[in-house]
């Protein structure tokens, strides 16, 4: 269904978009990356929140209060799209709004976001596609302050011994999105997402050796909007 040329540039960009969302819409199926750019925003009462029992709320609340308490963070990340692909690099983030996806070779892709908006980046073909910040999932990670009861719809929260799951889903123009975050428990860091696109694609992302409230170059976020190719 996808050819690899596109795959490989766009995998940073299905995670934006959504390769079954683009497909239905007409366009290009784009790569995955980090986070799928699919709309997220623009809700309508086809999705309705979960109702939330003492546990679960407790346990969304110490999510809300690590997140907001964390300023800059750096690490590893290993990403798997919908078709078994494995690619892995480094992020750096710094909030409000900034973070970078540095995929490792042979993937020759960048995903930046100056607070503003989201560029996929590929060097070797040298094209960059533009994408506003807050039509995707990021803006949920990267807001000054997150409130997942308020900033989206959580249809589900499960909460195990080790783990909690939490998912949201919206419903727009281009039918519906689902993005699930596994935190860990005890320290309620993130560990994992997934973004399920409209067509039922997922592309999964585990974030590993992560590091705090540490200094972060604020250069990796500068994009260059002279050079961006529609």
């Amino acid at each position: 269904m996808r050819n690899i040329r596109p795959f490989l540039a766009a995998a940073a960009a299905g995670l934006l978009l959504g390769a079954g969302t683009l497909a239905a819409v007409g366009q290009q199926a784009k790569p995955e990356t980090p986070f799928s750019i699919f709309p997220f925003g623009n809700s309508t009462p086809a999705v309705q929140p979960a109702k939330l029992n003492q546990v679960q709320k407790d346990a969304v609340g110490l999510i809300n209060k690590y997140f907001n308490n964390v300023k800059t963070m750096a690490g590893a990340f290993v990403q798997f799209g919908p078709d078994g692909q494995r690619t892995e690099g480094q992020f750096f983030l710094s909030k409000p709004g900034k973070i970078k996806f540095l995929y490792a070779k042979p993937s020759t892709l960048e995903v930046t976001a100056d607070g503003t908006d989201v560029v996929v980046f590929d060097r070797k073909n040298q094209t960059k596609d533009l994408y506003p910040l807050g039509k995707t999932p990021l803006r949920f990670l990267l807001s000054e302050q997150l409130d997942l009861t308020s900033e989206a719809t959580v249809t589900k929260v499960s909460v195990e011994p080790d783990l909690v799951s939490v998912v949201l889903e919206q419903s727009t123009v281009f039918g519906d999105g689902r993005l699930t975050l596994v935190f860990d428990r005890k320290s309620s860091e993130l560990k994992q997402w997934t973004v399920t696109d409209a067509q039922g694609y997922d592309t999964a992302v585990a974030i590993y050796n992560t590091v705090a409230n540490q200094p972060v170059d604020e250069k990796l976020f500068k994009i260059d909007r002279t050079r961006i190719l529609q």
